[in-house]
């Protein structure tokens, strides 16, 4: 955990623009995806598996860094 709130500020504010991004990605796709079968086109569908699973761990590394801003400002002694 770094020592200041700032830096660890920082990194969220990139790390939530990161994820807006793939939350787009996500509906984009999502929408091109009406209409079609699941394995219908296998790379269609491989693509989408790999960015719905990327938008997963980036989100839970959001939450991660989230928490640790939070953390940063309940500690005591600052």
């Amino acid at each position: 955990m770094p020592d200041e709130p700032g830096s660890a500020r920082n990194k969220f504010r990139s790390d939530f623009m990161v994820e807006l991004a793939l939350i787009v990605a996500v509906a984009v796709y999502l929408m091109m995806a009406q209409g079609q079968a699941v394995g219908e086109n296998l790379s269609f569908t491989v693509v989408g598996a790999a960015l719905m699973a990327l938008a997963t761990y980036w989100t839970l590394h959001t939450v991660r860094d989230g928490l640790e801003v939070i953390a940063l400002r309940l500690r005591p002694g600052k």
